[in-house]
């Protein structure tokens, strides 16, 4: 048997990412900083800020956000449906969380998040 460990996230500012998915879905946060990590990312010259790999955790797998300078964003090979009770709501919402409205269809709402990553907003069933 097989289970998802975690969802990658190619992305330029890992932080900025982790911090809008972080709030977009409920039961997610971005991984606490101890002492040790802070420590290990010093001496790397990062901050929590500027990490490489930010890793938000919840609910259902945890998801990382990799920094990957020039990505090509023309294409996802992989989204994420979101599920939601409201649509119009959760759209004002992600807009104002820094996503955008890429395409509406029947059923459900294509969207990027500030990256271009995109995903789908759908009715919970």
């Amino acid at each position: 048997m097989a289970t998802i460990a975690e969802i990658v996230f190619e992305s330029e500012t890992p932080s900025r990412l982790a911090a809008f998915w972080a709030a977009l879905l409920d039961g997610y946060q971005i991984r606490p900083y101890d002492e040790a990590e802070i420590s290990r990312l010093a001496k790397l010259g990062f901050t929590p800020e500027t990490d490489p790999t930010v890793m938000v955790d919840g609910p259902g797998p945890s998801l990382c956000f990799q920094r990957v300078p020039l990505r090509d964003y023309s294409n996802n090979r992989v989204h994420l449906d979101i599920a939601v009770d409201d649509v119009p709501t959760a759209i004002e919402r992600i807009t104002v969380l820094g996503g955008s409205v890429q395409r509406r269809e029947a059923g459900y709402t294509v969207m990027k998040d500030p990256e271009g990553n995109q995903f789908c907003i759908v009715p919970r069933r």
